[in-house]
């Protein structure tokens, strides 16, 4: 196949793509492997079992003997959690009965309600991007005219989700051990005994483990891998939408092909971080089709010339995110609180090219 060029990837409007041109690059990538995926389970779940012998064996003589094999045990659990979230799309196998049962599984170890959470992450593909429809499973994001407009004690409550250390040390801990333990009321009734199953089944694994190796040790390597990981998931998930150059829009100017290519990142990650991540930084292309498998993602970034035009950001340029906090739609440009002082002077900065 052929590459197709920038020009016919383009349409004649600014900031407008043309879905014919990505649409017959992508469809080859789309059809998983089956020995990828199960090559993928092994070298995933069988050296994080090993890494859980390993950090129960090292409690018996100093319990930070194992904050290394902890972190990389978090890196293989972030890994799992992208089985599960590719499952979640039905692309990482054939069979809807695979893909369900594995993403149950795997949702178990990741503390995340397979179905449940499935519900959640099509809501945010379908309104990634667009300003009417920050929903379920999106990053609390206000908009410069909502925050001056907002109580004093709403700004606060968002100054305070925004804060670096609650969003990536706080957060992140309390949506997977205990947010994910309930469902919301939109949920149907499928996806709420989704929840209540998973939590059985978190309950049945800890008596398990527990009983095998000690209460204490338990709860001493879960916790501390999953705090190791879900922050790690949290920042991906962070920087995957709001970096420097994101382009939001409400939802008449909202494009299903732009909010993917220019609304979310090509977070170019250090070889062995994107292996851990499953390629999830090749998240405009994630985003442009949710049913190629994460281990073709890379592929097919690479077989579209367009798709490279995309603006990487590194691990050093995605720092940046956390000082942007406000989508300001006269600009159209994430902006931090500084911002605010140029507004008493009369001033707004100009969108970045």
């Amino acid at each position: 196949m052929s590459d197709v060029g920038h020009d016919s990837f383009m349409t004649h409007e600014k900031g407008q793509f043309n879905p014919m041109a990505w649409k017959a690059v992508v469809a080859t990538y789309q059809r998983p492997s089956l020995w990828r995926s199960i090559f993928q389970i092994v070298n995933s779940v069988v050296p994080y079992a090993a890494l859980w012998f390993l950090m129960d064996k090292c409690l018996a003589f100093s319990g930070w003997l194992i904050a290394p094999l902890a972190i990389l045990a978090a890196g293989f659990l972030a890994r799992i959690f992208i089985i599960h979230h590719d499952c979640g799309h039905g692309s990482f196998f054939k069979s809807r009965i695979a893909n369900d049962v594995v993403g149950f599984i795997t949702g178990v170890l990741t503390f995340t309600p397979y179905q449940y959470w499935r519900f959640e992450h099509a809501v945010h593909h379908a309104g990634s991007g667009d300003l009417d429809r920050r929903d379920l499973g999106s990053v609390w994001t206000m908009t410069v005219e909502e925050y001056l407009a907002a109580p004093w004690w709403k700004q606060c409550a968002y100054r305070v989700m925004r804060n670096p250390v609650v969003l990536l040390l706080v957060a992140p801990s309390v949506l997977f051990l205990v947010s994910h333990r309930f469902a919301s009321a939109r949920a149907s009734k499928r996806d709420r005994y989704s929840v209540y199953w998973t939590n059985l089944a978190i309950l049945a694994t800890a008596g398990g483990l527990s009983l095998m190796m000690g209460l204490k040790a338990y709860l001493v390597i879960q916790l501390s891998v999953i705090t190791v990981a879900s922050a790690a998931g949290v920042w991906l998930f962070y920087v995957q939408h709001q970096f420097e150059g994101v382009n939001w829009q409400r939802h008449g100017e909202w494009d299903y092909t732009t909010a993917a290519l220019e609304g979310s990142s090509f977070y170019k990650l250090p070889r062995i971080l994107q292996w851990f991540s499953g390629n999830i930084g090749f998240h405009h292309i994630h985003h442009l089709n949710p049913r190629i498998p994460n281990y073709n993602l890379e592929k097919c970034h690479n077989k579209g010339s367009m798709f490279q035009q995309v603006k990487a950001i590194t691990l050093r340029s995605s720092l940046k995110s956390l000082s942007l906090h406000l989508w300001d739609e006269s600009s159209q440009t994430l902006v931090g609180y500084g911002y605010l002082r140029t507004l008493r002077k009369g001033e707004r900065p100009v969108k970045l090219l």
